[in-house]
């Protein structure tokens, strides 16, 4: 039976950014150097994912064990995609990234203690001018039904949260919805993609 780390290291990376993202990151200039921060990484399915098609990720999470996990997923890959990976252990509640430095931001599925809001301002503060901000949260209640999700008890992204951290004129807001997961977790993701004007 496979174990638990085992299972990480295979897991493909998240259908919303191979889904919803895939054009920009597979349509990007030969000549260009792109540059991802995959906030909240864990063993790093997107990191390993995004470095393969080419681009420059950053790679944080509070945890030392997903990123010596990532660490050893990025070595197997080759050194054309370790290269591209940079791994920083860092407490998104607190952590914030160099400003206006990349052209993407990931922020999937996380529960960081403190002000959501602030972390989404906080993240977004590392988005450069013309790119994109992209989040996806775990909804703890149905909002069509009232009724708790698997994610009960979890505090993540919401779209209340994210339009009200990116509202104003620097944002141009792309995507801002509650969506149903039609895998078998179930449950509602808010899905939060957002463009910081130049």
């Amino acid at each position: 039976m496979a174990s638990h780390a085992d299972m990480l290291a295979t897991k493909a990376p998240n259908p919303y950014v191979t889904g919803e993202l895939e054009e920009l990151f597979t349509t990007r200039r030969p000549d260009s150097e792109p540059s991802v921060l995959d906030a909240g990484a864990g063993h790093g399915a997107e990191a390993l994912w995004l470095a393969a098609h080419g681009w420059n990720v950053t790679a944080v999470d509070f945890s030392p064990a997903a990123l010596d996990l990532g660490q050893r997923n990025a070595a197997q890959a080759g050194a054309d995609v370790a290269e591209r990976i940079t791994l920083v252990e860092g407490d998104l509640g607190v952590w914030a990234p160099e400003p206006r430095a990349h052209d993407v931001v990931l922020c999937l599925y996380v529960h960081p203690a403190g002000d959501m809001a602030e972390m989404i301002t906080r993240l977004g503060s590392g988005v450069a001018p013309g790119g994109t901000l992209f989040m996806v949260g775990h909804q703890s209640v149905d909002p069509a039904t009232g009724e708790p999700t698997r994610a009960a008890g979890q505090h993540q992204v919401s779209i209340d949260e994210a339009g009200a951290a990116l509202r104003g004129d620097e944002w141009e807001i792309v995507t801002l919805e509650n969506r149903r997961r039609d895998d078998q977790m179930g449950g509602v993701d808010a899905v939060v993609r957002a463009v910081r004007q130049p």
